[in-house]
């Protein structure tokens, strides 16, 4: 029905080569990669190990930061994405993750200025590579230094606007914690979900980002998973867990847990949007 990615920030204390055996052993085929565990073990070893081991890319964490607000200059930003995308093409991953970066000193239209004026330069590599530009919208008590976009809405308006097929968004199931609709937005972004953040929380949203197994926490994924299923999502479900709650549970209890969890679960009746 779903088909279950790892995302490396999940299995934080793991080298590269390590969670792709974990993958194979758990039976699951794809992973989320982390750049810097890309880069710590190598890129051309990476690729070599992904093509021997069948293990898949399911998207690439991240680039982005046009505004600044992590101290890089936008010329800065635009070379890192390019060669973030490179990276992603060379690992036959279709996704990379776009952080904006803060608003910072901007004023919030030329913030979103930095954010599509970045994009539209970064489309012809994307192009090149074949590799989709996913947005990740976060909750406003996250999106801090790493985003402008702080709702699905805002989002969504900026895909259409853009209005290139290669232009996506992620959907982290945490950052819809709180919200009593989540569903029915994941009805209204239909096809421009590339890839969605699997989570659960126990906890208030709050900028520490503290997750918890599925199931565990009161995120309505029931309601989420069958939305997704109503939009006839195909994409992968990167499991995205990390924070206070699950820092004292092994990796493979997690992995077995949100296999079992999404093993039984069971459709809700679709929603209107």
């Amino acid at each position: 029905m779903f088909s279950l990615s790892i995302n490396q920030l999940t299995t934080y204390r793991s080298t590269f080569d390590e969670d792709v055996f974990r993958c194979i052993d758990r039976g699951i085929g794809a992973m989320g990669i982390w750049r810097q565990k890309v880069q710590d073990f190598g890129l051309e070893k990476s690729r070599e190990l992904l093509k021997e081991s069948g293990v898949e890319v399911s998207n690439l964490l991240w680039a982005g930061g046009f505004t600044g607000s992590d101290g890089r200059s936008y010329r800065e930003s635009l070379w890192d994405a390019a060669q973030a995308i490179r990276m992603a093409g060379f690992l036959e991953c279709p996704v990379l993750v776009i952080h904006s970066g803060g608003r910072g000193g901007h004023t919030t239209r030329h913030a979103r200025r930095l954010l599509t004026d970045g994009l539209a330069a970064l489309l012809p590599v994307a192009e090149e590579e074949g590799v989709r530009l996913a947005l990740e919208p976060m909750h406003p008590r996250c999106a801090g230094d790493w985003t402008i976009l702080t709702c699905i809405e805002e989002a969504i308006k900026m895909i259409d606007a853009l209005g290139h097929p290669l232009i996506k968004m992620v959907v982290d199931t945490y950052q819809l914690a709180e919200a009593v609709d989540a569903a029915e937005q994941i009805v209204k972004c239909g096809e421009r979900i590339a890839v969605v953040h699997l989570a659960d929380t126990r906890a208030r949203i709050s900028s520490e980002q503290n997750r918890c197994p599925l199931g565990a926490g009161h995120v309505d994924l029931e309601s989420i998973l069958s939305a997704l299923l109503q939009i006839n999502y195909q994409g992968y479900l990167d499991l995205e867990l990390f924070g206070e709650d699950v820092e004292g549970i092994d990796y493979s209890t997690l992995l077995s847990g949100a296999q079992s969890f999404l093993r039984a679960f069971t459709p809700k009746c679709p929603v209107n949007a």
